[in-house]
């Protein structure tokens, strides 16, 4: 079929202090295109090149390999001759040739999940005239195996045929070394590396069946679709999965000149970050290798030097490294070349300024000269993400707004979790030591491999290194540990992300895949050991810890003022207890917006009496019960309303089905009928009478409550006589009763009349009134249809999204584990409906439900109280709705606070 072409531009040059692109075209040209573009066009040193956009991905995903090569084939040639051009190299000229590097580029980094080729255009012609103009032997026949080995695992598919196995090119690798009594890549003669390159090629025919390529024009092109392959492998769609990015997205492809790192002595890579990563301190930091590519660092292959003295001295008080060996061995950039690191601080310093945010460098340096590859905001910890943007306002480099919208919402959640216990801490035992690569407390039981994280419930993963396809893994695992590798490897950037505990370049430890083994100082650990991390020290310890409550940090608080300065949405809690309650309200909670009564009711010390009344077949009998349940109930409202003093409480009649509440058990159905005096034989009646074919459309909420008012009448004055019992101490209760599941004004009427007339019996025997409101959960399609209606007698409105989803997609939240995950594989949802709110499909009905409500009642408040109350993006979503207020678990309400802050901001901008 003919393509018909468009008149698009799909290749954007960049280079020689000048770019076709900048850094506002981040989602056509990806992070890494729009960012090399920008520095190129600043007068940053950057290895000239191209990009290729993410439409050109997506147009490949439809259209396929041959049609989308001939779209972009005229471009890719003229901008190879722009390379060729600035660089006065020829691309495959076997005396004066142009090497390529091709790397994935999407809008939002990725570190490490899509694919990377290094040092393409070699074959056996070039590397002879690359060794002569270089006149490096052993920097040509090294970029050569260097080459092969990329291309051979991420074009040709070369990769471990089991677990247990590593990559093949590595075991070639090995086994040399083996044979020559060495240790390190850098210790190969000039004739190993072309042994190397003469064995990779052999098992490369031996794999594929097909010589290596030789051609430059054809490795380009089949480097250029394995990218663009990349971006739906396995690995990236996990990570996408994992942070919600749209598959329609697509990934750049980024073609530059090749500057070499691995030229000797007076060559070398690193990566830097202009601050802590982890901890967000204000220090420049970052790690090198002499005569090394940037593979080398980012793998962890080699255990790297510190760019800094500071970060050299302290790396060597963990390592327990004297002086004089660290500064023969261990030199830090600094120390090492003075010109070349004052040259790279400057760089630092005028990106950081230029982006207005911690940046992620790398740089390579070729014979004494200083390239910038890349930079791009750095990943960074939930704690450091806080201190960073708080410097950064106090620096006068970002405003109030910018912190506020700077800031990720969903990493707060890392601050607000347990840490080790200092007391247990000073008992512990630590075995090894490691670099802190990612702060944070970790104990769990060892595993070896990524896909056995799930093995046990508390895993730590342990492996000499990590690599992308060990990201499901490390999600899964609590803490990450690794033999190799430096604070900027794959392990430690990918765990700073995800806020995952990460210790690495452990040395002493020795791991055996094979045996499932971990050995230090002789001593052998094995698979489902338990061992703790100290991510803030490094420190590896034996065996569990005792954890404690975090304590937040003051840079955290003047985040949460900063939210409430600008956000006008209310965030209230959804809370049973007294103390989730005064977690919450420590969070910032202005109120509970659903107190689940039911979870009261399964206590140990009143299901019994739940039972009871459920299994009395008269009123009278089922009153009896409940008058026992009464001061139960008042008691749980009086702490409930304490904790919350002055705030609204948003209290949820009964709603689940009563047959959750009867035993299922023989055993327990046997002692219910000795209790009750009753026979076996009426127990197990009465429970399979309760059963229902489908509980969640059956006998519950505002049902049950106009079947038994009785249930409803306990309710409403175990209410309210806490309220007029707080009032006497002095305390300030703001009760909203809220009647559930109601699909029609004459449901909610009969529960309002239930409620007000009990109410006012209260009031009559205290002799004294408290303000109280009467509403509704809108949770059934039909309520939303009819809330115009409903609001003429309804006080307020909160949407309880998880049934209102349920009900929408027809989905049961039970049973949707089952084909949901296939359904997001396959793309037929872009979310899990459960955890981010339908926007185009529930989201209409929220917003037709609270349109209609205030066309009768203008001043109805309107919330929402489903699980979606503390995803950021769903409560933008209810902020453009105008509700009110949004209510989340305790937990989440930070991260509401924030998300309700941006809504706002994002509106105005």
């Amino acid at each position: 079929m003919e393509i018909m072409e468009e008149v698009r531009k799909r290749v954007f040059r960049f280079g020689s202090k000048s770019a076709d692109g900048d850094s506002t075209m981040r989602n056509l040209l990806g992070g890494k295109g729009a960012n090399l573009a920008e520095m190129s066009a600043i007068g940053i040193p950057v290895p000239p090149g191209f990009t290729i956009t993410t439409e050109v991905c997506t147009e490949y995903n439809k259209l396929g390999e041959e049609a989308t090569l001939k779209l972009i084939r005229k471009d890719v040639e003229q901008a190879i001759a722009n390379i060729e051009k600035i660089m006065d190299t020829e691309f495959g000229n076997s005396e004066n040739p142009l090497l390529i590097s091709v790397r994935s580029g999407a809008r939002v980094s990725m570190p490490g999940m899509m694919d990377t080729v290094l040092n393409l255009g070699l074959n056996d012609d070039v590397v002879k005239g690359l060794a002569a103009k270089t006149k490096n032997d052993r920097f040509a026949w090294d970029s050569y195996r260097r080459f092969i080995q990329m291309y051979g695992g991420v074009v040709l598919g070369m990769k471990p045929e089991s677990k247990d196995d590593i990559d093949p090119f590595e075991e070639i690798m090995e086994h040399l070394k083996e044979k020559r009594e060495i240790e390190l890549d850098t210790q190969f003669t000039v004739q190993d590396l072309k042994d190397l390159v003469y064995d990779f090629k052999d098992i490369v025919k031996k794999r594929t069946g097909h010589d290596f390529p030789t051609d430059p024009w054809q490795q380009l092109w089949g480097a250029i679709i394995a990218v663009f392959n990349s971006w739906n492998g396995d690995r990236a769609l996990y990570y996408r999965k994992m942070h919600g990015y749209p598959a329609d997205w697509g990934t750049a492809v980024n073609v530059q000149a090749m500057v070499y790192g691995n030229m000797g002595d007076s060559s070398g890579t690193g990566v830097c970050f202009t601050r802590d990563a982890g901890t967000g301190e204000n220090v420049f930091n970052g790690e090198y290798l002499i005569n090394a590519q940037g593979e080398d660092v980012v793998a962890g292959v080699r255990t790297p030097r510190q760019i800094t003295t500071l970060g050299s001295k302290r790396w060597a008080e963990l390592a327990k490294i004297n002086e004089n060996e660290r500064l023969v061995t261990y030199p830090s950039l600094e120390e090492l070349m003075p010109t070349i690191y004052k040259e790279l601080h400057g760089y630092q310093e005028k990106l950081e300024k230029h982006y207005r945010d911690m940046q992620d460098m790398e740089f390579t340096i070729q014979e004494g000269k200083l390239w910038i590859l890349q930079t791009r905001n750095g990943k960074r910890t939930g704690a450091a993400m806080v201190k960073i943007t708080m410097d950064l306002l106090k620096e006068g480099l970002i405003d109030e707004k910018e912190a506020i919208l700077s800031i990720e919402p969903t990493k707060l959640d890392e601050l607000l979790h347990p840490v080790f216990d200092t007391k247990a801490l000073k008992r512990a035992h630590v075995i090894a030591q490691g670099l802190p690569a990612s702060p944070g407390a970790a104990t769990g039981q060892i595993v070896f491999f990524a896909d056995e994280a799930h093995k046990f419930r508390h895993s730590i993963l342990t492996r000499i290194e990590t690599s992308p396809e060990d990201l499901e893994g490390m999600n899964i695992a609590k803490g990450i540990l690794t033999a190799r590798g430096g604070m900027t490897s794959h392990a430690a950037v990918v765990a700073r992300g995800m806020g995952k505990c990460c210790i690495s370049g452990a040395g002493a430890l020795k791991i055996s895949y094979k045996r499932r083994t971990l050995t230090v100082d002789g001593k052998v650990y094995h698979e489902g050991d338990w061992i703790s991390l100290n991510g803030s020290t490094g420190n590896i310890i034996e065996g569990k810890v005792a954890t404690s409550e975090p304590e937040l940090s003051g840079e955290f608080g003047e985040i949460m003022k900063l939210a409430d300065k600008y956000g006008t949405m209310e965030v209230r809690t959804n809370a049973d207890s007294p103390k989730d309650a005064k977690v919450a309200r420590n969070f910032g909670a202005k109120g509970i917006g659903l107190a689940r009564t039911e979870h009261m009711f399964f206590e140990v010390d009143r299901i019994k009496t739940m039972r009871e009344m459920i299994l009395a077949d008269t009123v009278k009998g089922r009153k009896h019960a409940l008058e026992d349940l009464l001061p139960m109930q008042r008691k749980d409202f009086e702490g409930i309303f304490e904790a919350m003093d002055g705030h609204p409480v948003t209290i949820r009649l009964l709603d689940p089905p009563l047959h959750e509440f009867v035993p299922h058990q023989l055993a327990t159905q046997k002692e219910l009928a000795e209790d009750m005096h009753i026979s076996l034989l009426a127990v197990k009646n009465k429970v399979a009478e309760l059963q229902e074919f489908n509980p969640m459309l059956g006998h519950r909420g505002c049902r049950l409550g106009n079947t038994y008012p009785e249930i409803t009448e306990m309710q409403t004055r175990a209410i309210i006589e806490a309220a007029l019992n707080l009032k006497e101490k002095g305390i300030v209760s703001k009760p909203e009763i809220m009647v559930p599941l109601v699909g029609t004004l004459s449901e909610f009427m009969e529960q309002e009349k239930v409620i007000r007339e009990t109410a006012n019996k209260v009031f009559e025997e205290y002799e004294d009134t408290i303000d109280y409101l009467v509403g509704t959960m809108i949770e059934v399609p039909r309520a939303a249809l009819m809330a115009d209606s409903i609001a003429e007698r309804a006080d307020f409105f909160s949407f309880g999204t998880n049934d209102l989803t349920q009900m929408a997609f027809g989905y049961s939240r039970d049973d949707a584990g089952k084909f949901l995950p296939i359904y997001l594989e396959k793309g037929i949802l872009t979310a899990d409906p459960f955890e981010v709110l339908d926007q185009k499909g529930v989201g209409q009905l929220v917003k037709m439900g609270t349109e209609r409500g205030r066309s009768t009642k203008p001043d109805l408040k309107v919330g929402i109280c489903g699980e979606h109350g503390g995803e950021p993006s769903s409560v933008e979503f209810c902020y453009a709705t105008g509700m009110n207020y949004v209510s989340c678990s305790p937990f989440r309400v930070p991260i509401a606070r924030v998300a309700a802050a941006q809504a706002v901001l994002k509106a105005g901008s």
